[in-house]
């Protein structure tokens, strides 16, 4: 039998890809890289970029799996040339996640785990927690991206 956690992640997970490429889907490179309200703010390449490597990082965490390579940093500074290399990157990194949550094993989602961060930190949580963060974080910058295009094209 499944374990319903996973089958309702990777469900939710597929929705939140496809309000990724809707947001992308049609728009050139100049609309991707803007940052709709001042440097402060994060364009859409930066919002997918940055979703997909912290969702596939969550979700590894999650689930015991190794921890994929990650730059955060390069994430916040992303910029595409055009849509087909976000694209392709909700396509690739979603595919790599789906097949990270098909893999998993039986999950104890109260056991711990933990990530030490690039400053040296360490980051404790459960797994039930880290996969749960991966979905809320996915679909927020989703969002974020969704409203972002719609912003974008309203101006």
């Amino acid at each position: 039998m499944a374990d319903p956690i996973i089958t309702a992640t990777r469900a939710l997970a597929v929705d939140a890809f496809d309000v990724l490429r809707h947001s992308v889907d049609g728009l050139h490179a100049d609309a991707l890289n803007r940052r709709p309200a001042g440097a402060d703010t994060n364009s859409i390449a930066v919002l997918v970029t940055h979703a997909l490597g912290a969702t596939r990082l969550l979700m590894s965490l999650a689930v015991g799996a190794p921890l994929p390579p990650r730059d955060r940093d390069a994430e916040f500074a992303a910029q595409v040339a055009d849509p087909d290399t976000l694209l392709d990157a909700i396509s690739t990194i979603g595919a790599e996640c789906l097949a990270i949550l098909d893999g998993a094993a039986s999950i104890d989602w109260g056991a711990p785990r933990q990530r030490t961060r690039s400053d040296g930190s360490t980051w404790s949580m459960t797994a039930g927690y880290a996969m749960l963060h991966a979905l809320d974080h996915l679909r927020g910058h989703a969002d974020e991206a969704a409203l972002t295009r719609h912003v974008i094209t309203r101006s």
